[in-house]
Parts: C-alpha cells; sequence; structure tokens
C-alpha cells in the first residue's frame, strides 16, 4: 500500500513541475521575449476592438496592411476576411505557430504570419499599419514610420497613442493616423 503512495506523490510532483516549466515558457515567450527586441507583450484584442479598428482604417479589397505584434493572427484573419493582403509580424515562435494554424483552419490564402523582428524590416510596402503597442515603444515606432511610410499612409493604434502624430478619427481606444 505504502508504493501506491509514493507513486501518487511522484505523479503529482512531476504534474507540478509540468506546470511550473509551462509557465516559465508561457511567460518567456509571450511576455518577455518580446519585450526583450523592443516590441509589447502579448495581449489579445477583443473581437469588438478589432472590428472597430477595421472599420476606423476603412479597409478596402487588395489593400497591403501589416499587424506589427500579431499576437494569435485574429486581426490578421479578420483583413484577410475582408479582401485586405494581410500580413502579421510577431517575434514569438509560439503565436507564429498558432496564428498559421489559425490562417490554415480558416483556409485564407491572403493571410501571412511572419515570425520577425518588426524593426529590423522595411515598412514601406503597406497602405495600413495596425500597431498595439505600449507606451515606451512608441515614440521611437513613430519616428520609423515617418521614416519609412509613404504619403497617405494609414497608421491604426490600439490605445496607446503616439506622442507627436495627430489622430485623424479616433473610435474608443482605437486611433486613426495618416502619414
Amino acid at each position: 500500500m505504502e508504493i501506491f503512495w509514493v507513486i501518487i506523490l511522484i505523479v503529482i510532483l512531476v504534474l507540478l513541475l509540468a506546470f511550473a516549466v509551462f509557465l516559465l515558457l508561457y511567460t518567456f515567450f509571450l511576455q518577455i521575449l518580446p519585450m526583450a527586441f523592443g516590441g509589447a507583450f502579448f495581449a489579445k484584442s477583443s473581437d469588438e476592438k478589432i472590428k472597430k479598428m477595421i472599420l476606423l482604417a476603412g479597409i478596402n479589397p487588395g489593400d497591403k496592411v501589416l499587424d506589427l505584434g500579431s499576437g494569435d493572427g485574429s486581426l490578421v484573419i479578420e483583413l484577410a476576411k475582408r479582401e485586405a493582403k494581410a500580413y502579421g509580424y510577431e517575434i514569438s515562435p509560439y503565436l507564429v505557430w498558432l496564428s498559421k494554424g489559425k490562417i490554415k483552419k480558416a483556409g485564407l490564402s491572403s493571410a501571412f504570419i511572419f515570425q520577425k523582428n518588426f524593426w529590423k524590416e522595411d515598412l514601406s510596402e503597406f497602405d495600413v499599419i495596425f500597431v498595439y503597442g505600449i507606451k515606451y515603444m512608441m515614440p521611437r515606432l513613430e519616428k520609423k514610420l515617418k521614416k519609412e511610410l509613404k504619403p497617405g499612409t494609414k497608421i491604426i493604434s490600439n490605445y496607446f497613442v503616439f506622442p507627436n502624430l495627430k489622430p485623424q478619427k479616433e473610435n474608443g481606444e482605437a486611433r486613426l493616423y495618416i502619414i
């Protein structure tokens, strides 16, 4: 009978250890890794907020659209459903894998997710840029966007504001900027 309880105790300890490892990996890939590269931690936008941002952007079929730090791919998927050429740049390998699986399941041929650090990429080819950044990154991002984007490019910021750009329109916490 004692061996039974020893085995139960070992199983419980293994499960607790596995859970602790999961939490460490989750924290690393979704919180620490993005911020180490100058980005923001993963925070999912609600479906309602995604719809507000897309409405604010005035997406047209064929627009080439980019979500900076695309997280789980929800915004990219919704953009592709509206016939945009939707791209996402995400630093977390787990979120890239998750996003690609969701895109495949949705059967979308105009949605693309790349594991990339957007600070190192040229963003000039896009018509619309979506960002759900964090306060500390917005001044640097504003400089990058002003330098790289062509006149008329739309930027939709979810919650956080740019220090010098003035929003053209707002819908709740979503803001439209035009370069």
